[in-house]
């Protein structure tokens, strides 16, 4: 069984594939960190994200264990240099195959994005669109980011998020976007046990129409 999550920044997706990979007995993969891998392994290098030629090369090297390294990878300023990454449509191609391998592994997986529905999976069992308003979003990434010591301004997460949501959606190649027969879940009001029941709920009626 094949799962596709999607959605912005910030949505709750992440949290929810998790969950539901433990639900389901299946493995995950996070495919943002794959863009964020090429990202850090950009600036590592001394590299220009805004380089083609730098993060084409990057990756072209990408390895499974570049992911090992979530704390890294999960960098604010790694995740703003991946947004700009994963507008390249190399790089997207690049890492296409990576991500289908992946999923195509029995018993399947719990893959979680942006393109994933759309493009990475098409044909996946169930599919969920997670998203919530930019305002909820963006209280969720400061309240993280304090957490972990930052000194980020509200206003200014909020910023980032409108920026990224905007990059994502406006991209020539594979544009965040509802899959048409992915389920909405909308989690702006929603803990993460009511999203992830919800979730469940929604994926298991997917595989009793099937």
């Amino acid at each position: 069984m094949i799962i596709a999550i999607d959605g912005p920044a910030a949505s709750g997706k992440g949290t929810l594939a998790k969950r539901i990979a433990a639900h389901f007995g299946l493995r995950r993969l996070d495919t943002g960190l794959l863009y964020r891998a090429v990202a850090r392994a950009v600036l590592e290098s001394g590299g220009d994200v805004e380089d083609p030629g730098h993060r084409r090369d990057a990756a072209k090297r990408l390895d499974a264990a570049a992911l090992r390294d979530e704390a890294a990878l999960r960098q604010p300023g790694v995740g703003e240099a991946a947004s700009i990454v994963a507008a390249d449509p190399e790089v997207r191609s690049a890492v296409l195959a990576f991500q289908r391998d992946f999923a195509a592994v029995p018993p399947g997986a719990v893959l979680d994005g942006r393109d994933i529905g759309t493009v990475v999976c098409p044909c996946a069992d169930a599919k969920l669109f997670v998203t919530a308003s930019a305002e909820a979003r963006a209280e969720r990434r400061w309240r993280e980011m304090v957490a972990g010591g930052s000194d980020a301004a509200p206003e200014q997460v909020l910023a980032d998020i409108r920026r990224r949501d905007a990059r994502d959606t406006s991209r020539a190649v594979s544009p965040l976007r509802p899959a048409d027969d992915a389920h909405l879940l909308d989690t702006t009001d929603l803990d993460i046990e009511a999203a992830f029941r919800a979730a469940v709920d929604l994926i298991s009626g997917s595989q009793a129409a099937i």
